[in-house]
């Protein structure tokens, strides 16, 4: 146990102390804090700043969609209306888009006896949010004029066109209504799926990178001498893992100084307001260890087959198909958290840590499923220790001999 210490305050300590780790653990949450920022405020002025031309022979409907469109204060965009429009008027706005007078223009034909038929024209053939915007703005317009010209009076018309605001609730495990946000919600599970897929990854891999400097240096031979194979590869993972939950926690008490302060007071009391329950603050460091422990032992005994960093570095993405696998059901998993596919990915291994986190910024799961997620994990996390041990304890001697499937079978049977 004493030679356990030693080698995880070893590991501890050398990477504690590194640049990477400072730079690293003040980097990752101003980069967050970036990104959050800008895919918030991009998504308010989305579509905005657009300088489009309606074109129409209606000059009611015409109107209709301006008035649609500039009710959006955040889009500042500039709505110039053409009518009648007529068929030489089409080349003379399709050379202004050429030349970037505009942005675009909508051409509205309206032929009698017929539905009316509409196309956006601009340069660039990506801008399906501009796009959506035209076309909400064109049916409501047609909608309205419908109404009005079946003898509704137009005040009447607007109240019956008037949006309401659908606020969401959620019953909570006592059967009361509490307010929530999907995308809140969303944001909130993105954000701690990624930073425990991030963190898991970033030691897991730290691992194995030690493993191959100290085999390359040699160092092993030394080490060995006081130390059993078991007793090493047990203290990287300890000391390595400490490293990771240090990190953790000086976010958790930045974020939690940052939250608050009055500066993150408006966001915080707004549409994005994100609150952490006492449930998640708990699991998100169980799920951790458990997720760092898996892919830590299965680095480790990667990393004891291969001679070269760039060998490692080959069988890397393979190590991160789970990851990905856990991220493209972030839809399905936030939308529907209950599902049956949910729940068989969260008890999976490989994704459950990932797929948790996603599942409790939507709702907090049944408590067996929590208790059979982590049972099965720690299972998991003894055979792939048991597998990757034996790995180790022959293949850190192994110099200049390939780690072919037969070879591999000999050192389990050796060990």
């Amino acid at each position: 146990m004493r030679n356990i210490l030693l080698i995880a305050k070893r590991e501890y300590l050398e990477q504690i102390r590194g640049r990477a780790f400072r730079m690293s653990t003040i980097a990752v949450p101003a980069l967050f804090a970036v990104i959050i920022g800008i895919i918030y405020l991009t998504g308010r002025g989305a579509g905005g700043n657009k300088h489009v031309v309606i074109a129409s022979s209606d000059a009611v409907l015409a109107d209709g969609v301006r008035s649609r469109l500039v009710e959006d204060k955040d889009a500042k965009s500039v709505v110039e209306v053409l009518t009648p429009a007529k068929p030489e008027d089409r080349a003379a706005l399709v050379d202004r888009v050429r030349t970037k007078a505009i942005d675009g223009f909508l051409w509205i034909e309206t032929p009698p006896g017929k539905e009316p038929a509409a196309v956006y024209i601009s340069q660039s053939a990506g801008d399906f949010i501009t796009d959506s915007k035209l076309g909400s703005a064109l049916n409501r317009a047609l909608v309205k004029e419908r109404l009005a010209s079946s003898g509704i009076k137009v005040g009447e018309v607007d109240a019956l066109l008037k949006n309401i605001e659908i606020e969401t609730s959620q019953v909570n495990k006592e059967g009361k209504e509490v307010k929530s946000n999907a995308m809140t919600s969303f944001y909130k599970g993105y954000i701690m799926a990624l930073l425990l897929s991030m963190t898991t990854m970033i030691y897991g891999l730290n691992v194995a990178r030690s493993i191959i400097q100290e085999k390359t240096s040699r160092i092993f031979e030394v080490m060995l001498a006081i130390a059993k194979p078991s007793d090493m590869l047990a203290g990287k993972l300890i000391g390595v893992g400490s490293v990771g939950l240090t990190q953790i926690g000086i976010w958790v008490v930045a974020g939690a100084a940052i939250a608050g302060s009055a500066l993150a007071g408006p966001v915080l009391s707004g549409t994005l307001s994100i609150h952490f329950s006492w449930a998640e603050g708990i699991l998100f460091p169980v799920y951790f260890v458990l997720g760092y422990l898996l892919y830590a032992s299965l680095f480790a005994g990667l990393a004891a087959t291969c001679e070269t960093e760039q060998e490692l570095q080959m069988y890397t993405p393979l190590a991160a198909v789970p990851v990905w696998l856990s991220f493209s059901l972030i839809v399905m998993v936030v939308n529907n958290p209950d599902s049956a596919l949910s729940v068989a990915a969260s008890l999976f291994p490989a994704t459950a840590p990932i797929i948790m986190m996603l599942r409790m910024g939507s709702q907090i799961p049944p408590l067996w499923q929590f208790a059979a997620s982590i049972a099965i994990l720690i299972l998991s996390i003894w055979a792939t220790l048991w597998f990757s041990s034996r790995l180790y304890r022959v293949g850190i001697l192994m110099y200049g001999k390939r780690a072919t499937l037969p070879e591999l079978l000999r050192w389990l049977r050796y060990s």
